[in-house]
């Protein structure tokens, strides 16, 4: 199966980027705009050619006009081409620079993504005032909390506190996501693997945020309201 979803990817991917080429020089935010459908069409194209599935679940919970920052669980590569498409606005998602180094693929990537590279103090801080840039846009943020990919068998890892610093620091409410069953299409560790799935995203409801809030304490509500869920659904 690893070989058929591999010649989809690429002969879809072929024309995508060009789309993402061409639109380079569309200003912001409209280019993200454009850049959601496009890869949307992409990915729903992919799924349908690799016998994958999607359902979305939550989506009435993005109230038009508003903005959020979206956490969500990482269990695959597969993540971040199941979330950023079907958040129901434009949005970018904070991603490691190295797969932008990627041919043609890295083109892809860079339009959807606030790039960082966390071994890098300077890369950290810069990426950190771009995520705030994207918010005042009014776009929506996507950020894992984990970090990495989440290899245990937690529901969850350990959530980082940049989230929870941005969203108190900029007053956004935070619309928790859990993903279900990409590990089963793309499970870390396991090379040139790819098996149909029925994949699953839940938005639930935004969680209010204000500037005296503490952050750290945000990121314990979160987690705890992400890991509740993530164990009643499984």
């Amino acid at each position: 199966m690893a070989v058929w979803a591999l010649i989809f990817f690429i002969a879809t991917l072929l024309p995508v980027a060009f789309l993402m080429w061409i639109i380079g020089i569309i200003n912001e935010p409209l280019r993200t705009k454009i850049f959601r459908q496009i890869s949307k069409g992409w990915m729903l194209t992919f799924f349908f050619l690799t016998g994958c599935r999607l359902k979305v679940i939550g989506k009435k919970n993005f109230k038009p006009g508003e903005k959020y920052i979206v956490t969500c669980n990482h269990n695959s590569l597969m993540d971040v081409p199941v979330v950023t498409p079907f958040i129901p606005a434009a949005n970018k998602t904070i991603a490691k620079a190295s797969m932008a180094k990627i041919p043609l693929f890295g083109l892809i990537y860079k339009r959807g993504s606030v790039l960082v590279n966390r071994n890098d103090k300077d890369s950290r801080k810069d990426s950190y005032r771009k995520m705030k840039n994207v918010l005042e846009m009014g776009m929506n943020m996507c950020i894992y909390p984990e970090g990495t990919r989440n290899r245990s068998d937690l529901p969850l890892k350990e959530f980082h506190d940049g989230a929870f610093k941005l969203a108190v620091e900029t007053g956004t409410e935070i619309i928790p996501a859990l993903i279900f069953h990409t590990k089963k299409v793309l499970p870390p560790g396991k090379l040139f693997y790819f098996w149909p799935a029925k994949m699953e995203l839940h938005f639930l409801p935004p969680v209010p945020v204000t500037s005296d809030c503490d952050y750290k304490l945000l990121n314990k509500k979160i987690f705890d309201i992400m890991k509740l869920y993530y164990e009643e659904h499984i």
